[in-house]
């Protein structure tokens, strides 16, 4: 299977964020990937009062561009995520879908840890205008494999991705906006260390660049398989990276390795009266 991270740029102008997330999508395709998966809030990166403004339902034009895309192209699609609203929330989700070939929505996943952090001098309070999931998501391509969906600052919360990979995940997804400051220090090991710790394929797409008001992403959106090995690389610049993923091969990994069969889980319960 041949999948493909597109790697962008985007601001605030939802138009031409979704011209050249289209453009890029487009050309992974013609490479001849089957999955190709978008950066995180890809329709509409940057102030919170953007967000207010650019939000959409799942039945919203960005959702349906990626669902006509996907079927006139035949492949198994991760739109990043969107700013979502929702009639019944006061907040906003920040969600990830997976779309088939056949343009159906096959699921839906809303971000489950907000960053709310101090880094690098810079504040970020994703919480602001946003709330966090709460639900884990699988979804399965039109060929049968795993994907477990998980969206930037997840990547940081081992617990997900082991989850994700028991219960059938192969291949687990990261939507990511990674800060500068963060991604040289963290994105590398983080991305490696989940798909070697899951004997699973991470295919993690990054937003690049500068961003409204004054943020800037790392990039380096990657792919890399079960055994930590770099499969591809995206330099500096909006683009697509693609890498085959061997299946096979991931299997034989887990055979000859079996760290994911031989878990204890009896072992990792602590008794209720112990405090953290």
């Amino acid at each position: 299977m041949r999948a493909a991270a597109v790697q962008l740029n985007s601001g605030e102008d939802k138009a031409g964020n979704l011209a050249e997330a289209d453009r890029l999508t487009r050309a992974a395709a013609a490479d001849g990937a089957s999955l190709v998966v978008l950066p995180e809030k890809f329709n509409v990166l940057g102030t919170h009062d953007a967000y207010l403004a650019g939000a959409e339902a799942l039945d919203g034009p960005t959702i349906e561009w990626a669902r006509e895309l996907a079927r006139e192209l035949g492949i198994d699609f991760v739109p990043g995520s969107i700013v979502e609203r929702r009639d019944d929330r006061d907040k906003l989700s920040n969600t990830s879908v997976h779309v088939g070939p056949d343009g159906e929505l096959k699921a839906v996943y809303r971000k489950i840890h907000m960053f709310d952090v101090e880094v690098g001098g810079q504040v970020y309070r994703e919480s602001e205008s946003q709330e966090g999931g709460h639900e884990i998501v699988q979804s399965h391509t039109a060929g049968g494999v795993g994907l477990g969906l998980t969206v930037c600052y997840d990547l940081r919360f081992p617990e997900l991705y082991r989850t994700l990979a028991v219960e059938g995940a192969r291949v687990l997804l990261v939507p990511a906006a990674f800060t500068e400051v963060t991604g040289r220090a963290h994105w590398e090991i983080l991305i490696r260390a989940r798909a070697i710790e899951n004997q699973a394929f991470v295919i993690a797409a990054d937003q690049v660049g500068p961003h409204p008001p004054d943020k800037v992403s790392y990039g380096s959106s990657m792919i890399v398989d079960p055994w930590g090995e770099v499969l591809a690389r995206a330099p500096d610049e909006v683009c697509f990276v693609a890498a085959d993923l061997d299946l096979e091969r991931q299997d034989e990994v887990r055979e000859k390795l079996p760290s994911l069969a031989n878990r204890v889980p009896d072992a990792y319960r602590r008794p209720a009266e112990v405090g953290s």
